[in-house]
């Protein structure tokens, strides 16, 4: 248990939490937002916000700011971010990952080591990239992820963004384990369909972890559960 104040938390905190599998990053922030106001007998007006969302999907580091720390976050999100996990080759799927159900599957005869190394480097440096449909970026005042549910085709424009490091750390018959790190605005989703397509094989991202936001480290963080006990809370 941390001797934490009132005053620490209003004065403001940048907590590192690493998300569980399958909460949102709204899950996380209103587990703390909760035990914290809990805890101190704070209002409604307590400012609380993370610094980068993570899909459910997702594992990994989220920044929580509490008080005055909230006014930190636009220059957190603009920090670079490191991520890990694995492409899975041969198949695709409409939201690139394991949200929904392969769609198309490809051959995969013509796949080596040799070339998937290879092909990393096309997508280092400044790069174009569309990001995918089942996501919640905003088109005509809906949300992407709501015109793919409804089966409604959408021209996505794409964006620049940056990859500084993109490495192959393992590959385990079709799945491919990398280490990416990238600007503000990438898609590992995005990387991961478009890695596919120039293997021309087809491919979708299976785990996804965050393992930095700029110097901080997900091995400095902690479950909401265990900031909850941390905290005091039984």
């Amino acid at each position: 248990m941390t001797n934490w104040t009132k005053e620490d938390f209003l004065n403001g905190q940048t907590l590192l939490i690493d998300k569980p599998l399958n909460w949102s990053s709204f899950q996380a922030v209103n587990a703390l937002k909760w035990a914290i106001r809990k805890k101190f007998d704070l209002n409604k007006k307590f400012k609380i916000g993370h610094a980068g969302t993570l899909d459910p999907l997702a594992t990994g580091l989220l920044l929580i700011c509490t008080g005055k720390h909230t006014k930190t976050i636009p220059s957190l999100q603009g920090q670079e971010k490191e991520y890990t996990g694995i492409i899975t080759l041969g198949a695709t799927t409409p939201s690139y990952d394991l949200e929904t159900e392969i769609d198309q599957t490809f051959s995969t005869d013509h796949i080596t080591e040799t070339l998937i190394k290879a092909k990393t480097a096309k997508f280092l440096g400044e790069i174009d990239q569309r990001p995918p449909i089942f996501s919640a970026l905003k088109k005509d005042g809906k949300r992407l992820y709501e015109h793919a549910r409804k089966g409604e085709t959408v021209a996505i424009p794409t964006r620049k963004i940056t990859i500084s490091a993109f490495e192959i750390t393992q590959i385990d018959q079709l799945n491919v384990h990398f280490r990416v790190s990238c600007s503000k605005g990438t898609y590992i989703r995005s990387l991961a369909h478009d890695f596919g397509q120039a293997l021309q094989t087809g491919g979708h991202l299976t785990a996804l972890r965050r393992t930095k936001i700029g110097t901080f480290n997900v091995d400095n963080a902690q479950t909401p559960e265990a900031f909850k006990l941390q905290l005091g809370e039984k």
